[in-house]
């Protein structure tokens, strides 16, 4: 058995039917270190709506979560193709993860005064680090030289406007980063065109599960630092309990709806989908990340009477968990069959998702959280119910299940 990792091997595709393939001790490192600039975002979101400045907070929530989602994207889809594991691609990979620090020391900067410093040289070091591992994918493996060359240079290029954002008057600062953000996720479109890199289905469904499952987690923690907070102010009470226990149940539920959909087969079957569905995971990571900023709010509107009244808070959950509802379906609708994500269950729990914080001012903010957990729960079920019913109409048409 190996010591440690080689100090050279040489770059070339992985197969894209490899056994077992699983997400690599570096690779959950590398999502590790997204946590603190997620965790710094959420609770910037937070804040800004407990202040009563939930709608003006939206564009720059979005504009950093783009930062990360796809600095984390370009280094996971990159990795699912050539992840060599030797020691120069850890080198690479130690730069990316700088990067991210830099980026997350920048969020509170970006989102409250616009001050995109930090955050511009923090993704210009994550994107240094994958650029040499195009580089170098390019000149280790011939069959792939083209689109590697495609990947360096068009990062680098779009890269350099990131630079010179800089130097605009902030009047123009949205619709720049709109274009820039439109000419980065056209790389991959441009690169892929006539001779495509190779990655893994079942990598690619793990990766993005996983990354999930840190959202979910840094929502529990922000409402744990929320709920510290609230219990030193004012000791425990049944209206935090409540809210503590609903948001729990309500994350869970999220996690159990997110894992029903058999990504992996769905990939492999209709890969032509992937951008759709890859690309379509900003919004919903987003909305994973900004379900803990409203359970935060929601502990903060338990504990005190908040300036933006109790159905505002109510919308501060309501409003992404319906989001999160209507993206589930929408994006994993053209990969599996319509049972393991039922339109007819999910997206009338996101329309009631949005009607429950009209009843706050006779349930309060507890009975809000409360409701909408039991929207969740509702999703649940509806789903497996809808899904064995299937399963009893076609046995023989259902794949047999670990």
């Amino acid at each position: 058995m190996s010591s440690g990792p080689q100090l050279h091997v040489r770059m070339r595709a992985r197969s894209s039917t490899e056994a077992h393939r699983a997400s690599s001790p570096l690779e959950l490192l590398f999502d590790l270190t997204f946590v603190v600039a997620i965790s710094s975002l959420a609770a910037e979101l937070a804040t800004s709506i407990v202040d009563g400045h939930p709608l003006t907070a939206i564009v720059p929530y979005l504009m950093v979560f783009f930062a990360i989602w796809w600095a984390w994207m370009n280094f996971t889809w990159f990795a699912s193709a050539f992840d060599t594991d030797d020691v120069l691609y850890r080198i690479f990979t130690l730069v990316q993860m700088a990067g991210v620090l830099v980026l997350a020391a920048g969020v509170p900067a970006a989102f409250t005064g616009s001050h995109y410093l930090a955050i511009t040289l923090g993704y210009a070091i994550m994107r240094v680090g994958l650029i040499a591992q195009w580089v170098r994918a390019g000149l280790e493996h011939p069959e792939s030289r083209r689109p590697a060359w495609r990947y360096a240079g068009g990062i680098a290029l779009v890269q350099l406007g990131w630079v010179l954002r800089l130097l605009l008057p902030a009047e123009f600062g949205i619709v720049s980063f709109v274009v820039l953000a439109v000419l980065d996720m056209s790389v991959p479109l441009l690169a892929e065109r006539g001779a495509r890199t190779s990655w893994h289905p079942g990598h690619i469904a793990e990766r993005y599960g996983l990354f999930v499952i840190i959202l979910l987690g840094e929502s529990v923690a922000a409402a744990t630092a929320a709920m510290q907070r609230a219990l030193a102010a004012g000791g425990v009470t049944p209206s935090l309990v409540m809210v503590g226990v609903a948001g729990l149940a309500l994350l869970f539920a999220i996690w159990w709806i997110y894992f029903l959909a058999p990504t992996e087969r769905g990939l492999t079957a209709r890969p032509s989908y992937a951008y759709f569905w890859g690309y379509g995971h900003w919004f919903l990571f987003a909305a994973i990340a900004a379900v803990g900023a409203g359970i935060e709010v929601a502990v903060e509107g338990a504990a005190h009477p908040l300036l933006i009244g109790s159905v505002a808070t109510g919308y501060a959950l309501a409003v992404p968990v319906a989001l999160l509802f209507v993206l589930l379906y929408v994006l994993h609708r053209p990969l599996v069959d319509d049972s393991e994500v039922p339109g007819r269950v999910v997206l009338p729990a996101a329309a009631l998702a949005l009607i429950i914080p009209v009843a706050a001012p006779v349930v309060g903010v507890p009975g809000t959280v409360a409701l909408v957990a039991v929207d969740g729960a509702l999703v649940v079920v509806g789903t497996i119910v809808v899904g064995r019913a299937r399963q009893r109409a076609t046995p023989a048409a259902i794949p047999a299940r670990g």
